[in-house]
């Protein structure tokens, strides 16, 4: 049993079991531990957002450190100090009184000091003849020692969540330049589509982005910007893939009106296998597949094709497409059709594609014929998933809000 380790507080403070707990962990440092105190003290400034401590309690933080002695926190050693709270407020950078006890409550609290109250409640130290420190009651920084790994691993938690949101910013702040440059350059140029429509979702995302954002909101507003872009992209593509076609077709006509028909080689064939055979046929160049769009807005704009997939759950593109043959068979979809909407629109787009239709499967009356004529307009280059996906996720939005409020 550890009974002459735990101690309650003097006064009015009460005791809790965190308290307790503390102690006990205190009581449990590995014979011969040290860490150097200052190297701890800024691993826990670093961590102080985790930890629920303030600018001013690591004032005082500071201020206890400072007396103690030693370079080092050891397990070989006592670490408790007993200042005053005048001396408290001097090395503190003269902190008043009240908010002194207030910090010192704070730290407590946090698990980085713990309290070894005398009887009377007083701070000080007795020693013995030799001048040796025998019994001391003040403030125990046991606790630094204790977590002193914790606490780094807290300050490396808290530099990378810092980085992570520096570069989730920097990443926002150029796929929202890229989007309103891309905007207006087709507008500028009359490039064929609904841009006022795409212009509005732009200002509508970036209305959304607070003055003091957290890595959450700009996350979630990335995606959808980054889903706006690439929906911007497949639009301007689909529009030089169609110029780049009717300029082939243009030269091809050219070609053959420009031809010398005079030519003895072109009115007599060399052999009578090339007489008899089969004019040659022009085909047309294989679209390629719509763009793929990040699974997680998918999921965000079709929330209800997650209970269809394996385990009633979606965590992959695997689990989507599992999910839309469950759904395409509720639906009363034909295999072919689907089959067809695979092979023009891509496996991953066509199951992002009966995702949409589950949600808005009460206005479909055939989800089948709704699914092929869907498909007809993808190879001709007339659909694309991603204004769908931005309805369907202003449409949540707008349920979820009225419900909030």
């Amino acid at each position: 049993m550890q009974v002459g380790n735990v101690t309650t507080p003097f006064g009015r403070r009460p005791m809790t079991l965190a308290l307790v707990k503390r102690q006990f962990m205190t009581a449990e440092i590995k014979p011969g531990k040290a860490a150097d105190k200052w190297k701890v003290f800024r691993d826990a400034s670093e961590a102080r957002t985790l930890l629920g401590i303030q600018d001013r309690g690591l004032a005082v933080l500071d201020a206890l450190l400072t007396f103690y002695p030693d370079a080092e926190l050891s397990q070989d050693r006592a670490m408790i100090v007993f200042p005053s709270n005048a001396q408290l407020s001097v090395r503190a950078h003269g902190i008043a009184g009240a908010t002194l006890r207030r910090q010192l409550a704070a730290l407590v609290d946090a698990g980085l000091i713990v309290r070894k109250d005398s009887a009377n409640g007083k701070r000080y130290a007795r020693k013995d003849r030799a001048g040796e420190i025998e019994e001391a009651y003040g403030f125990d920084l046991s606790p630094l020692l204790a977590r002193a790994e914790e606490l780094a691993q807290l300050a490396q938690q808290v530099a990378t969540d810092r980085a992570h949101f520096r570069r989730t910013k920097e990443k926002l702040t150029v796929c929202r330049r890229d989007v309103r440059k891309l905007i207006s350059a087709a507008m500028e140029e009359g490039v064929s589509g609904d841009w006022g429509a795409i212009e509005a979702m732009y200002v509508e995302l970036v209305g959304r982005i607070p003055r003091t954002p957290a890595i959450g909101d700009l996350t979630v507003i990335l995606e959808e910007m980054e889903m706006l872009q690439a929906e911007i992209l497949n639009l301007l593509e689909m529009q030089m893939n169609s110029e780049n076609m009717s300029s082939n077709d243009a030269l091809d006509e050219r070609h053959i009106q420009n031809s010398n028909t005079e030519s003895i080689y072109e009115l007599e064939p060399s052999s009578g296998k090339e007489q008899g055979a089969k004019p040659e046929t022009k085909t047309e160049p294989k679209r390629e597949p719509i763009k793929a769009f990040p699974l997680g807005m998918v999921l965000q704009a079709c929330p209800e094709i997650r209970m269809y997939g394996p385990g009633g759950a979606v965590t992959s593109w695997r689990d989507l497409m599992a999910a839309a043959v469950v759904v395409r068979s509720m639906l009363g979809v034909s295999p072919s059709a689907y089959q067809d909407a695979c092979e023009v629109m891509g496996p991953e787009q066509a199951a992002a594609t009966i995702a949409c239709i589950l949600e808005k499967a009460g206005h479909i009356n055939s989800a089948g014929g709704y699914l092929r004529d869907l498909t007809s307009k993808a190879q001709r280059g007339e659909f694309s998933l991603g204004p769908v996906l931005m309805s369907l996720l202003r449409a949540n939005a707008a349920v979820g809000s009225k419900f909030a409020s």
